[in-house]
């Protein structure tokens, strides 16, 4: 739930415990820790459950938060066989994987192409113009002046 601060920490916090939940659940239940496997068991159980409760409408902007999420992964990450001397972009790498916020990023870029070419509703009012020079650019919709102080205060303070 979204409280009267507009901050995502509550629910980040819930979000990461039912990962690490699973996570603990999935290392103590199997005790095969090749790749595959532990791979395979991350991507069902641990980060859907990152992903879903991370979603665009989530999506955290604070680097502690997105640090936070990110933790999982990389505790997890740790427990492969092969990957604990490794660094955690060299475990990523090993594993063909991509951080959260990686995943996060091309999630945001294939719903804006998807509005761009009218393959997904375009309900948050961006305009799409070309450039001459500079191709394909957008347009955010205005603010509404009408909103809570807390509302404007985030808007603005997230193109920064």
């Amino acid at each position: 739930a979204v409280v009267s601060t507009q901050s995502t920490g509550p629910h980040i916090e819930k979000t990461v415990q039912s990962a690490r939940t699973m996570a603990s659940w999935v290392l103590s239940v199997f005790r095969d820790r090749s790749s595959l496997v532990m791979i395979t068991l991350y991507k069902t159980m641990v980060r859907s459950r990152l992903e879903y409760n991370c979603c665009p409408l989530w999506n955290p902007s604070k680097v502690k938060d997105i640090q936070f999420l990110e933790n999982v992964q990389r505790n997890f990450t740790r427990k492969i066989t092969g990957c604990k001397n490794l660094n955690y972009w060299e475990r990523l790498k090993s594993l063909k994987l991509l951080s959260l916020q990686r995943r996060q990023e091309h999630y945001c870029i294939i719903q804006i192409w998807k509005m761009l070419h009218g393959l997904a509703p375009n309900n948050i009012g961006l305009e799409f113009y070309e450039h001459l020079r500079l191709g394909t650019k957008v347009t955010l919709p205005p603010i509404n002046h009408k909103a809570q102080t807390s509302v404007k205060t985030d808007y603005d303070n997230s193109f920064r």
